[in-house]
């Protein structure tokens, strides 16, 4: 076995010009499904930088544990509000470089004032934040003008720190520009190579975290760039991927034929990642209207979809769209009021109340003047389980009187029309991932920036709701579970399930298929050691704990 790996590395190497693997087979996960696109760029300020970058390489104050929405210390050994208006971060002893700098509390406050001083991505915290201040070479504080408490929880575990001893002689100009093709980073592994269909990454085996939470088994990453659910698949067969973070249909059928390990056993399979949100355009009649809206939610049953299009591997999604730490928020009297459920009926009874009825006896509902009315619903062509899912969803609405059908644009073509507001209906979840907060789900399904000719952040129907957006801003600067915040998540979900700008039908699956010929010990529902996630800027959600608790087979 090892010669063959030997003899592969070589042959990969003369084809796509790339140099031999160092480390053997058995010191090598083989990972996929988290990039798409040949590596360009390991610049941690720009939003487009290659997956690892932030994780393996750069490293965040915290991490983030989803299944227990908790904050872990990782380079602050704590950090904690000591007033209204300040928050202190002590970092861990002994952090450094990969270069050998220590990494001090004088970094964080350059992190945070490169912002501050330039148009970087996370520039726009400083409309609340006063001052960034070193008390000591381990102590920073964050003094506020107006916390955002919410926004704080997600980005204490989203920012890369930055060595100012190399960046500190960057021009402005250049900070989200340049490539930074050697890269010094405070993580547990470190750039080896970028070929066309992979990137490798090399431990680093003077990483500072090794006292603290031990050391990756892994000796190298291999993260391999696969376009075909179909090519991941045939790889996971022939165990030359370890881990696969692809949507690969047939997984219940030959999960235990294959010795393919899965979070859960059995159904959903899967631990939920996102909402699929159906998305309605309520600048265009009659989508402009909450009635119609709100009918349109009750004549899906997306248990069909979770059936037909996922083989049960993901779990139907709640009416609020609230999941995972999310659900403390969840007002239940409010969701047992205002929710939606499968009742086609009632879907009808809605829409005549409205006023929307066969007025020409076509067999289609027509608008109150009698215009005909129809719908195209989007989805990018290629993405098999959005395109049957909305089949599914156009089947439902024809079957209450409603004239919609299924469309799959080309994905530019896609992005373009659901950034301009030129569709109808379609199918999201590019804002609605787990996080800290649900701040970060409200602010995208009902972002207030709008008025733009590109809409980019979410709310890509344009609902309109000034009230809605001064509550979901006000919730931003409550502390998290405060009985204030508690109440304006309750108004919140209200006015979404009553005005029903977007439907959240069901929760995408954190895709994670498993091969245990190499690795073992991996993540799952009965050893829930880290997140077998290897997806862009989600390493520190548990992967790298899932690297340090592996067990190579051999």
């Amino acid at each position: 076995m090892k010669a063959r790996w030997i003899v592969l590395a070589v042959v990969l190497s003369l084809v796509f010009g790339v140099t031999a693997l160092a480390a053997e087979r058995h010191e090598t996960l083989i990972v996929g499904g988290g990039t798409w696109s040949a590596a360009t760029s390991w610049n941690p300020l720009n939003p487009n930088n290659t997956n690892g970058t932030l994780g393996l390489v750069y490293e965040t104050l915290f991490g983030y544990d989803p299944l227990t929405n908790q904050h872990k210390p990782w380079l602050a050994e704590e950090g904690r509000w000591i007033s209204d208006n300040v928050y202190e971060v002590k970092l861990r002893p002994g952090i450094y470089w990969s270069d050998g700098q220590p990494l001090t509390a004088v970094d964080v406050v350059f992190t945070y004032e490169l912002a501050r001083d330039n148009n970087l991505t996370y520039t726009p915290i400083w409309r609340t934040l006063k001052e960034v201040k070193a008390l000591s070479l381990d102590t920073v504080q964050f003094v506020f003008e107006n916390p955002s408490y919410q926004e704080w929880q997600i980005e204490l575990y989203s920012r890369a720190i930055i060595p100012k001893h190399i960046w500190k002689d960057v021009p402005g100009d250049q900070l989200m520009v340049i490539a930074n093709d050697d890269p010094v980073g405070s993580g547990p592994y470190k750039k080896l190579m970028a070929g066309a269909d992979r990137n490798v990454w090399v431990r680093d085996d003077n990483w500072w975290g090794i006292e603290v939470f031990g050391l990756p088994k892994p000796k190298e990453i291999v993260d391999m760039i696969i376009y075909e659910n179909n090519v991941a698949l045939g790889m996971l067969m022939q165990r030359t991927l370890d881990l696969s973070n692809y949507f690969i249909p047939g997984v219940p059928a030959i999960k235990d034929h294959f010795g393919l390990t899965t979070w859960f056993d059995g159904p959903p399979y899967m631990l939920p990642a996102n909402v699929a949100v159906l998305v309605l355009n309520a600048q265009r009649p009659p989508l402009d209207d909450a009635r119609f809206r709100r009918a349109l939610a009750f004549a899906v049953n997306p248990q069909t979809i979770v059936e037909r299009v996922f083989e049960n591997m993901v779990p139907l999604c709640d009416s609020t769209g609230l999941f995972g730490g999310w659900t403390e928020y969840r007002d239940a009297e409010v969701a047992e009021e205002y929710g939606f459920w499968y009742d086609p009926d009632l879907a009808k009874q809605l829409l005549a109340e409205a006023g929307y009825t066969d007025q020409n006896g076509d067999g289609w509902i027509d608008m109150p003047d009698g215009s005909a009315i129809q719908f195209d619903i989007i989805v990018p062509s290629g993405w098999t389980d959005w395109m049957e899912s909305i089949r599914i969803i156009a089947e439902a609405f024809r079957a209450i009187g409603v004239n919609a059908n299924p469309a799959f644009p080309d994905y530019s073509v896609y992005e373009q029309r659901m950034q301009t507001g030129n569709f109808d209906m379609l199918i999201n979840n590019f804002g609605s991932g787990i996080s800290g907060s649900p701040y970060s789900y409200w602010n995208w399904v009902a972002n207030h920036n709008i008025n733009r000719e590109y809409v980019t952040e979410g709310n890509y129907g344009r609902y309109d709701n000034p009230e809605l957006f001064d509550l979901i801003a006000k919730f931003n600067q409550l502390p998290p579970l405060s009985e204030e915040s508690l109440a304006v998540a309750s108004k919140i979900q209200e006015i979404l399930l009553v005005d029903m700008p977007s439907i959240p039908f069901w929760l995408n699956g954190m895709w994670a298929q498993m091969t245990s010929q190499y690795w073992t010990n991996w993540p799952t529902e009965n050893n829930p050691i880290g997140r077998p996630c290897s997806w862009g800027n989600q390493w520190q959600f548990g992967a790298i704990d899932m690297l340090i608790n592996l067990e190579p087979a051999q």
